[in-house]
């Protein structure tokens, strides 16, 4: 495309995330940072064209070239031929010392002229070789440790104040070329390194903010610091240092375009950052590690700000071999709720959890351990072990946060915790808490319920194209039921509440009952359900259907009377939306057939059902890519009718995903929308098998096509694919 170059916020950002992110770049990335510096360059100096130079062996290659508008104004021909130009120089490749281009490049010497100073002769043989009439021209060395490639720009734009290049313009191209050559060469040769000093070099010059390499150069506001804390801080990787208003600060960031990072920072702090600094990594981890570092006179116990390994390591050395108390600290201190070790050991772990991105913290008594795992990206993993004399401390100091019965061991017990009133760090969470006998004690799970998020837009949740224009019509309608089925943490929540967000406006009227409120969103009436006293999706739904509603959230469709009450809100002008527990879309049918709703009932108020998983994205640094054979290829070939190049997750990971090869997840879809046939097929109580054949043969995805689907788009392996979702057992055409 012959337009003109920019440096949109999106190009920015994915640059510098994979600039922070990769720990070793590869040569995909060059592209992304030849085309942001391209950018940077045309902006700067407004100029007509410019062309991008790399060494390849022995050869000089074209690596990107730019046409301005203004050369062919608006003659269709001229910028035809200009493309094609554009499209052979990409092709071409000159031998070393070639041209204005080679001498630079073999000299390191910048050459600079222009018509009015240097005559027509030079200026008259490159309009020979562009194709256009050559006025002023400026080409630099791109010199990290050696000599890479040059920048060469030729004419300022017709509309630019000056009419040719000057000294000024060829530093600025010098500063360009001079922060920008050790990022390129950093990810066009392994072997050569860069400092994160160079990084954040380059990422401030690109982003026009300050940078800050040393403690020195700013003022720190140790208050401030205090007041945000050290979890947020960590967690986000944004260091306050001064306060420039009573809500508002100045940071030091790794990347200032890190919007979510900035957003989550702002609304857990409710401070707004105004100024960014760009500060490298090191300085960061420095000053994290002085401002919270533990004080090396506190060593008679576990105190506030000490790691959970080091509280971990103070109860288990306490124990010998059989399980025992060694000395140091008493029965009282290992076996009471209240006791300051256990009290220190809870926090920590839901403090680290918090930090880890945990969504499940797992505490599991086994016959010679306490286990702790966390739930990342979907996957649980081991964080701690304890003696498993500690377990019974542990759960009842977790109980008393819930505010439950310590003395009952006998039945499972449901809670929550408000986990601001038992720390002084502003980390602003709640836990969803569910407590059950086990054969060696009481398990506890607890979910993270962070309120300082907000639910993502819809575009981020992994929708398809296709099911993002069907999803977006149904929301849109006036009324009828929207129903979301699939297991706990399938993002079930996540994408109504990014529904509401997407259609929420002040004319709308919406209400939710919620049990628990996970996402708070601004203008919409949210109510938290309360069994104990009667308060269930029944009542609230009553309550709702008397408060005028446009639209109604409900948490879950869980017995018949909500679900009653649920389509009789969809019937009668309300737009309704919900959750329900099945294993596919069709199989929702089904499920409120049992619930004892008559079938022209659910024909009659039901949009649209979307089931949906959340799958592992493959880590985009170190996926590996291969060509599917055997039963991995029949697989994709009979699922989406294509087979072709696909990644796998490399075994031994890297830095960016932490060694397990995947970082991330999405979402994949079943969105299956009423239409005429279907509504028959639901009103002569067809089963489950006729429903789906129905649904598939008017364009629904099964979760298996659309994880097929993320695996051919390169966003997932086929491994995570069918451990989320089997192959389907049910075609269209009923084979």
């Amino acid at each position: 495309m012959l337009t003109k170059q920019s440096i949109s916020g999106t190009l920015r950002k994915t640059l510098l995330l994979k600039v922070i992110a990769k720990a070793q770049p590869s040569r995909e990335d060059v592209d992304t940072v030849i085309e942001l510096t391209a950018g940077k360059v045309v902006g700067a100096l407004q100029a007509q064209s410019m062309t991008f130079y790399l060494i390849e062996g022995s050869n000089i290659i074209f690596k990107h070239i730019y046409y301005s508008p203004s050369l062919w104004a608006d003659d269709p021909d001229k910028e035809k031929e200009f493309a094609e130009k554009q499209e052979n120089l990409l092709k071409l490749k000159l031998p070393l010392g070639t041209g204005v281009v080679g001498k630079v490049i073999e000299s390191g010497i910048p050459a600079f002229f222009s018509k009015s100073k240097e005559g027509s002769a030079q200026m008259h043989s490159m309009a020979k070789a562009t194709g256009f009439d050559v006025t002023s021209m400026v080409t630099v060395p791109l010199k990290a440790n050696k000599i890479i490639g040059a920048i060469q720009v030729l004419n300022k734009e017709p509309s630019a104040p000056t009419k040719e290049f000057r000294r000024p313009d060829l530093k600025v191209l010098l500063e360009v070329a001079e922060y920008s050559a050790p990022l390129i060469q950093r990810m066009i040769d392994p072997k050569y390194e860069i400092n994160d000093t160079e990084t954040a070099r380059f990422i401030a010059k690109y982003t026009d903010n300050e940078l800050i390499t040393s403690e020195d150069e700013i003022n720190i506001d140790e208050n401030l610091i205090s007041a945000v804390g050290d979890a947020i801080i960590r967690r986000e990787r944004i260091f306050p240092y001064k306060r420039l208003s009573p809500s508002s600060i100045a940071a030091l960031m790794q990347n200032p375009l890190d919007y979510p990072r900035l957003e989550a920072f702002n609304t857990a702090t409710e401070m707004y950052v105004e100024e960014v600094a760009v500060a490298p990594t090191s300085l960061i981890d420095k000053l994290i590690k002085k401002f919270f570092a533990e004080d090396p006179k506190k060593d008679e116990g576990p105190e506030a700000g000490t790691d959970m390994a080091d509280i971990a390591d103070v109860i288990g050395a306490e124990y010998d071999a059989d399980g025992s108390i060694d000395g140091g600290l008493s029965d009282d201190d290992l076996g009471d709720e209240e006791s300051a070790p256990i009290i220190q050991l809870a926090n920590r772990v839901i403090e680290d959890a918090y930090i880890s991105g945990a969504s499940d913290i797992h505490i599991e008594p086994q016959e010679n351990n306490l286990i702790v795992r966390y739930r990342i990206d979907g996957v649980c993993s081991e964080k701690l072990r304890l003696p498993s004399a500690v377990a019974g401390a542990m759960v009842a100091r977790l109980k008393v946060m819930s505010e439950l019965d310590i003395a009952e061991r006998r039945i499972p017990q449901d809670g929550r915790i408000v986990f601001k009133k038992y720390t002084k760090k502003n980390i602003d969470i709640d836990l969803r808490v569910a407590i059950g006998p086990m054969n060696f004690g009481e398990k506890v799970c607890m979910r993270i319920l962070d309120k300082s998020k907000s639910a993502l837009p819809i575009t981020a949740l992994g929708f398809s194209q296709e099911n993002l224009t069907r999803y977006r019509v149904c929301i849109e309608q006036p009324y009828g039921m929207l129903l979301h089925c699939g297991p706990t943490g399938s993002g079930k929540s996540m994408t109504l509440f990014s529904a509401l967000r997407e259609i929420a406006s002040p004319d709308i009227n919406i209400h939710t009952a919620e049990d628990p409120i996970e996402y708070t969103i601004p203008g919409i009436n949210q109510m938290q359900m309360h069994k104990q006293i009667g308060l269930t999706f029944a009542a609230a739904l009553r309550c709702y259907l008397r408060m005028d509603p446009d639209i109604i959230l409900v948490g879950e469709i869980r017995d018949e009377e909500t679900a009653a009450i649920a389509i009789e809100a969809a019937l009668t002008g309300h737009l309704l939306l919900s959750t329900l527990h099945t294993n596919d879309a069709p199989s929702t049918v089904a499920r409120l057939s049992d619930m004892g709703i008559e079938p022209f009932m659910i024909s009659a108020s039901l949009l649209v059902v979307c089931a949906q998983r959340l799958m592992r994205r493959v880590c985009k640094n170190c996926k590996m890519q291969y060509i599917p054979e055997g039963n991995e290829k029949e697989i994709i070939e009979k699922a989406i009718g294509w087979s072709g190049e696909i990644f796998k997750a490399n075994d031994s990971g890297c830095p960016a995903c932490g060694g397990v090869g995947y970082k991330g997840r999405t979402g994949i879809h079943e969105l299956m929308t009423n239409n005429e046939e279907l509504t028959k097929g639901i009103n002569i109580k067809a089963e489950t098998a006729v429903l789906k054949r129905i649904a598939m043969r008017t364009d629904m995805k099964t979760l298996h096509q659309d994880s097929m689907l993320k695996v051919k788009e390169g966003m997932s392996t086929m491994v995570e694919a069918l451990s989320n979702v089997p192959p389907d057992m049910i075609t269209a055409d009923g084979e």
